[in-house]
This record gives structure tokens, sequence and C-alpha cells, in this order.
């Protein structure tokens, strides 16, 4: 599997929970067997204004932020790319996240929304004509919704389940009833029974992935994840890398998604 990553995303570059120290380098190392790491390049102001108004990009430069966030959604982009050029499923493991930048404001530790970027690019170039964006951060994915949600060849799951196997149950309905060309995921690790959400296991972050996988192979499309929250450095790279397996298999599996038995 592919990794777009940058060791730029280390740097605590404000002091909220997604930018302390410490909290990415236990997912890189879950995942440095199991990856072919690839380096990116920040995203073009053209490619950032397609989702966010200039205001809202000059903002983000005046908070000196315009830098790292610019790579972050650069890094996204770079994996939807690799993913529709035949590379398989694909993760940026990116930081600042994005799902709560909308086209002209940023709160939850949000500047720019890497993932609307990556699809819009995608969609622009032609190289997709329908997309489900999955959100299973522990937080509605609100700035994604603000720029995509009226989109016609957009579909939005933020699953909202009380109970693990319902949840993973939800998406795996969600997802048998698409009918399209790309898969992208907002991947926050937040809903983990060892950090803020407390919910779901890291076994069901792998079935989650193995459905993404599967029925993205099932289709004929593509696929590919954006790191969002986790702030539990050690579950969120048991969750990650559970994640990323369960893509792989679900991308190699035979099964298609819509004749499996639900959770």
């Amino acid at each position: 599997m592919n990794v777009v990553w940058s060791e730029r995303f280390l740097e605590q570059y404000t002091g909220d929970p997604a930018a302390r120290a410490g909290r990415l380098e236990p997912t890189v190392e879950a995942l440095s067997g199991l990856a072919e790491w690839v380096e990116p390049e920040p995203a073009r102001e053209a490619d950032v204004l397609r989702c966010h108004t200039r205001d809202h990009v000059e903002w983000v430069r005046a908070t000196g932020l315009w830098e790292i966030a610019a790579l972050a959604a650069g890094g996204a982009l770079e994996a939807a790319r690799l993913a529709a050029g035949g590379a398989g499923p694909t993760f940026a493991l990116v930081r600042p996240p994005g799902h709560h930048a909308s086209a002209h404001r940023a709160w939850g530790f949000c500047y720019l929304n890497n993932l609307a970027v990556a699809l819009r690019a995608l969609e622009r170039a032609g190289s997709i004509r329908r997309a489900f964006v999955l959100d299973f951060d522990l937080h509605f994915g609100d700035g994604t919704v603000n720029i995509l949600g009226d989109e016609p060849w957009v579909r939005i799951l933020n699953p909202g389940a009380p109970d693990r196997e319902a949840y993973v149950a939800e998406v795996a309905r969600a997802l048998a009833g698409f009918e399209g060309d790309c898969i992208a995921v907002s991947a926050g690790f937040d809903h983990h029974w060892l950090d803020w959400g407390g919910l779901l296991h890291t076994e069901d972050y792998e079935a989650m992935g193995r459905l993404v996988g599967a029925r993205a192979r099932e289709l004929g499309g593509i696929c590919f994840a954006v790191l969002e929250g986790g702030y539990n450095p050690s579950s969120m790279a048991e969750a990650a890398a559970s994640f990323c397996q369960g893509l792989e298999v679900g991308w190699a599996a035979d099964v298609p998604v819509s004749h499996r038995k639900e959770h």
C-alpha cells in the first residue's frame, strides 16, 4: 500500500491536540512494514480555490499555517491521484486534518478540507464520475458536507449508530447500495474505545477497511483515505494499521460486498 507522508507532518505547528508532539510517530512505526512511502508536494492555490473562498485562503495565510495546510491538502491530492492511476488503495497520513474546514470557515483543528480538495481535483480531471465519502471520525464532517453536500456526484455518510456492530453494519449497507467509481474515507480514529469516542474496537476499523476495499474493487473504481482525528497515539496507530490492512485484504478479495453477510 502507498502511504503519502512527509516528515514535516511531525512538526508541532500549533498547540491544538491534532498538532501535539508524539501524536503521529506510533502510527508511522505501525505502518512501516506495510507501506511504500510517498512524499507529497503542496497543493496549488488553484486546487484549494475549487473548495475554499479567496478570503478563507488569505485567512489561512495570515495565521502562518498555509505552508503546512497546503502540504496536507497536497498529500490528499497525491493519494487520490495514485489511486486513480492504478496503485490500489492509498492512505494520506497527513496533518492538519480537514473535515471541519468549510468553504469559508475553519475550526476543529482543520484549515483546508484535504479530502474535498482531492475529490474536486479528480472530478475536474475526469478521473471519477460519482464518489462516496465515508467519514468515520467521531465528529460530524460538517466542512465536507458544506463543500460537497449539494454536489449530485457525491454521497456522504457520517455513521451515527450507537453501538459498534450497528455502526459497521450501517457502513456495510451504505457501501453495498453505492454505485459509482470512487470511495474516499475521512479516516478519524477518535471513535476508538480507548480514545474520545469510546465506541469502536481495533477490529472494527479492519472490518470497515475490508468493506471499502472490496466494494471499490467490485465497482472497478478507486479508493483512498485521509487521516482526520485520533488523539490516543497508541490506539490510533493500532486502528490505522488495522484499517489499512483491511483495505488491502478487501481490495484483493473476490467476494463482492453486496453478497456478504452484514456484521
